[in-house]
């Protein structure tokens, strides 16, 4: 599919957020959902190898579960990156459903969730 313009996808970012359940948004704190066009090198060693087609997104910072003495920190950061999602959808549609899923593994990885988590919260 040809590339989004940054405004556009980010608002396909946008969209996917606000169809989350209320729950959700209940449940999130102090985390920043970004776009980024591509992963950097650091953001690569989350892989194996050096293949920037693979990372669709990327959770970075302490789940809800594992916080203790959590104070005076910089948000956790999801990251969704816009040439890796594009590059495994046909059409515009595949894409608004894969930034859907997308966004919704990052965000819990932020939760602490499993996939059954996921599944019972009417996702995946």
């Amino acid at each position: 599919m040809d590339g989004l313009l940054p405004d556009a996808f980010m608002a396909l970012v946008a969209d996917a957020l606000e169809g989350l359940p209320q729950a959700v948004h209940d449940a999130l704190d102090n985390v920043e959902v970004v776009t980024q066009e591509w992963p950097s090198p650091d953001q690569l060693d989350y892989t194996e190898g050096d293949d920037r087609y693979v990372l669709l997104g990327l959770y970075e910072g302490i789940p809800l579960s594992d916080r203790v003495n959590y104070t005076m920190v910089l948000p956790d950061k999801v990251t969704l990156f816009q040439r890796p999602l594009e590059a495994v959808c046909a059409t515009q549609r595949e894409l608004e459903h894969e930034v859907q899923v997308t966004v919704v593994h990052e965000l819990a990885h932020h939760l602490g969730w499993g996939d059954e988590d996921i599944h019972r919260m009417g996702f995946g």
